[in-house]
């Protein structure tokens, strides 16, 4: 189930890994150089935090901190980025941690220009600071009125100290003198709004975007317009020089499109259409090399090389992900490495959990292939079939023939996929003669083999086709498996059984061979979706109540049902080991529910207390986690209480003070006391090891003229007893003294520590050392019995109570009768006894009773 947290905004159960496929957004990108590395980087953001590649790869080399909000815009220098977020902005060193936080503004930072050690920030209400980078103070600050010239672009013009160039929406430019705080000129523009200004490779030469789509090139020291270029897509998003020997220029559309100029010819020399399918955010020509980068809101970034014999350029690297929500995301294979995810973009792409080169895209589906290729058709927005719903995928033939199946929105046929090859597969798989023409299909599965591809249309009909040859292979049901829609169709394991379910509310078993029905049985409520764990046999069906149904496919009955989301089930997923379900559902909650009774799974790595939560349990809302698996978190200096839900429960000594209670001892230390003899002599080697007798380093020698070497001593008096008498000899144990401190003040827990502490041997050696022969006395005997009716009348550790009492038993009979005192004792403790055993031998029996009454009674 759900963790119900409180104020905690982390679950109890899962800790977020990871978040894949997130590459770029609608923010512009920066193009830093590292001196020291030689190499271009290239830095996107992606929501709070903002991602650097290195350009000769795009490999990530670093994950940037987490910021409160979103960040609105970024800036680099050749030390620093700047993200602005809200009315603040913060400077990050090492690609990494924040290490200048600049706050003033009222409104919402929407531009950032570093200068030096000083860095421009301007707001929406029209207010530029000027900050000094290292000791966050401001510099300047100027006001624009909003009607007359509200800021829309900024440049620091090259060569020209101090100053900066601002771009209004009302059309005109102004050049302030940032150190005087002086305004240089004002430039009266085009009675269009400025969208973007950059330097171009000539001094004092500005290229101006303006919302038209007209593109100025301006000589901004004499005032004078050197060339004007039109696009015909809208606004200029963003501009680009090459600086690599050819004259031309980059312009960025909203609709995706790049216009490449000549500048000597003033002409437009080529087109990069559909370059991104979202507006371009930002694009950058590397300095002195032919690499253009781009990204857009589609969640791509590309690095586009120019190599050709026109100048056109072709695409050279590219990291992407969905543009669009995805519908649908599974497994790939059993390792767990590959995700394959299905968006409403229309591609079908895998994402790797261990590294981003491993990620690859199958691309969009195209409704004729081979038609594409032989017309040459540059703009496929036509021929593209729409998203996929629905997909199944199994990886068992995936060398030999196509291993994915997919359906379509509102499309009767449904697409094959290759994954190794990473591109559509040869068939669309329909029936040939439908009656009606809005039949969809809306249910896919392939079986655990890969030869069989099983679909549900939503006329009912539910048909099996072969994937290596795409052939027709039956239908269940004379004319239609289901009177209503097919929701969800799955095939077990072996191929022997094949589940479907309708709209109608009815759940049918059908003989995959012989497409017979089995069995069939009503829901309470129509079918959502379903979900097969083919391992062991588990059915998952979501509700349109809102409910889960979980069945055994052996058995066909209903063994669990949940209920508790607020909306409609989106998607479940099992557990591997199939005793965890998990359901996603449209009232923003992940829920988790323990299918075997009594809520016996523990989490795997720690103790968590697993409580059912109330039906009407509201769920904390958890962070997204990062894109770096091994990003920081940051720990709050409060040190939060643990819930009560956490405290692990630490059972006391007793309950009650009327029951018995056994000790917490392993049963090695109490229970073979009585067969401790056995042990021994089992274990008693059959002939002790032999020491070999090691010569000494000096040698005796006999006194006298002719060296001799001295013989051992041997023992004169082989018939000298070896027995010693120990109770002369022996010393009072400590488990002795203890007894007999007890027959003064009547207290005994410190000799029967001292007893918990010790080993079968050890015990047996303390028990024999009470007897008088063996250093002992009788008061010492009479205090251990009465230390054994302690524990009795506690009834505290009462296994231990047996076994001690058994083995005194055993190694002094013999004597007990003789001594008056003991023979006392023993009386009153066989009564005491008695009397608890007959009440424990009456529970036993009466639970015996019960037990082979429930087992064999018919109920």
């Amino acid at each position: 189930m759900e963790r119900s947290a409180g104020d905690r905004t982390a679950s109890a159960l899962f800790a977020g890994f990871r978040a894949l496929g997130l590459f770029s957004n609608d923010i512009p990108h920066v193009v830093r150089f590292s001196a020291l590395k030689r190499r271009f980087y290239v830095t996107t953001c992606v929501g709070k935090s903002f991602h650097t590649y290195d350009v000769q790869k795009l490999s990530l080399v670093a994950v940037s901190n987490s910021l409160p909000q979103d960040i609105c815009c970024m800036a680099a220098d050749g030390r620093l980025v700047f993200a602005a977020y809200g009315n603040v902005f913060s400077a990050f060193a090492r690609n990494k941690e924040v290490v200048h936080t600049f706050k003033g503004h009222k409104a919402e930072i929407h531009l950032l220009q570093p200068f030096g050690d000083h860095v421009i920030s301007v707001d929406t209400d029209g207010i530029l600071i000027i900050w000094h980078i290292y000791s966050e103070e401001e510099y300047l600050q100027l006001s624009f009125d909003k009607s007359v010239f509200k800021i829309s672009a900024i440049l620091h013009p090259s060569t020209y100290l101090n100053k900066i160039l601002l771009g209004s929406e009302q059309g005109s430019l102004q050049l302030w003198n940032v150190k005087s705080n002086k305004l240089l000129y004002t430039f009266a523009g085009w009675k269009v709004g400025v969208t973007a200004l950059q330097q171009a490779p000539a001094v004092d030469v500005v290229a101006v975007g303006l919302m038209s789509g007209q593109i100025i090139i301006h000589n901004i020291k004499f005032d004078e317009t050197l060339m004007k270029f039109r696009q015909d897509w809208g606004p200029i998003t963003s501009i680009s020089f090459r600086t690599d020997g050819h004259p031309v220029m980059a312009a960025g559309s909203p609709c995706g499109h790049i216009g490449l100029w000549d500048l000597e010819d003033k002409k437009l020399i080529n087109q990069m259409r559909n370059a991104h399918s979202t507006a371009i955010a930002g694009l950058t020509f590397l300095h002195r090399e032919p690499l253009l980068v781009t990204n857009g809101a589609d969640n791509a970034l590309r690095i586009w090389i120019f190599d050709g014999p026109t100048g056109e350029g072709r695409l050279l690297r590219f990291r992407m992900g969905h543009s669009a929500p995805l519908t649908k995301i599974r497994y790939y294979g059993q390792n767990g490495q590959q995700i394959l995810s299905a968006s409403q973009d229309g591609t079908l792409q895998s994402f790797s959990t261990i590294h981003e080169k491993f990620n690859k895209s199958l691309g969009h589906g195209l409704i004729n292939k081979k038609r594409v290729k032989r017309k040459g058709l540059q703009n496929t927005m036509s021929v593209r079939l729409p998203p996929i719903t629905k997909f199944a995928a199994e990886e068992a033939r995936e060398s030999d023939w196509d291993g994915i199946i997919a359906c379509h929105q509102g499309k009767l046929s449904c697409s094959t996929w290759n994954y190794q090859r990473s591109t559509i597969g040869a068939y669309f798989l329909k029936p040939k003669e439908l009656k009606k023409d809005d039949i969809t299909a809306t249910a896919v599965d392939i079986t655990s083999c890969g030869n069989f591809a099983v679909i549900g249309l939503s006329s009912g009909t539910v048909d099996v086709y072969n994937m290596q040859s795409g052939i027709h292979r039956g239908s269940f049901g004379k004319d239609q498996a289901h009177k209503g829609s097919v929701r969800g169709v799955a095939v077990d394991g072996l191929n022997q059984l094949t589940i479907t379910t309708g709209s109608e509310g009815v759940l049918k078993f059908w003989n995959f061979k012989n497409k017979v029905l089995i069995h069939s049985m009503s829901l309470d409520s129509s079918p959502n979706m379903m979900l097969l764990h083919r391992d062991s046999g588990i059915l998952g069906l979501a509700l349109d109540d809102f409910s889960i149904t979980v069945l055994d496919i052996e058995t066909r009955k209903i063994v669990r049902e949940f209920s508790g989301h607020q909306g409609q089930i989106n998607d479940m997923a099992f557990s591997p080991d199939g005793r965890w379900l998990i359901s996603a559902s449209m009232d923003c909650s992940i829920r988790t529910w323990d299918l075997p009774s009594g809520w016996s799974n523990i989490s795997l790595y720690s103790v968590v207390s697993l409580r059912p939560l109330p039906t009407d349990y509201v769920p904390s809302v958890v962070m997204l986690p990062g894109t770096c698996q091994t990003q920081d978190v940051e720990l709050l200096e409060e040190t939060t209480e643990p819930s009560d839900e956490m405290i692990e429960y630490d059972s006391p000594e007793q309950l009650n003070e009327q029951l018995v209670t056994l000790s917490l001892l392993p049963e090695s230390r109490w229970k073979n006391l009585l067969n401790l003899d056995v042990i021994k002599k089992k274990n008693k080697p059959k002939e002790p090891p032999k020491v070999p007798k090691s010569a000494p380093f000096f040698i005796p020698t006999v006194p006298g003229l002719v060296p001799r070497y001295a013989a051992p001593e041997q023992n004169s008096d082989p018939q000298q007893s070896k027995v010693v008498n120990l109770g002369i000899l022996a010393q009072k144990s400590d488990f002795c003294l203890k007894l007999e401190e007890g027959l003064v003040n009547n207290k005994y827990e410190a000799a029967l520590n001292l007893l918990k502490e010790l080993g079968p041997s050890g015990i047996e050696t303390e028990l024999r050392s009470l007897s008088p022969d063996c250093g002992g006395s009788v008061e010492v005997m009479k205090s251990f019995l009465k230390m054994i009716r302690m524990m009795l009348d506690k009834k505290r550790d009462f296994e231990l109570a047996q076994a001690y009492l058994a083995l005194f038993l055993k190694l002094h009979l013999k004597m007990l009768p003789s001594e008056p005192v003991l023979l006392e004792e023993m009386t009153k403790l066989s009564s005491q006894l008695e009397e608890n055993w007959i009440h424990l031998q009456s529970l036993f029996n009466q639970s015996m009773c019960v037990l082979n009454y429930i087992k064999s009674a018919l109920l």
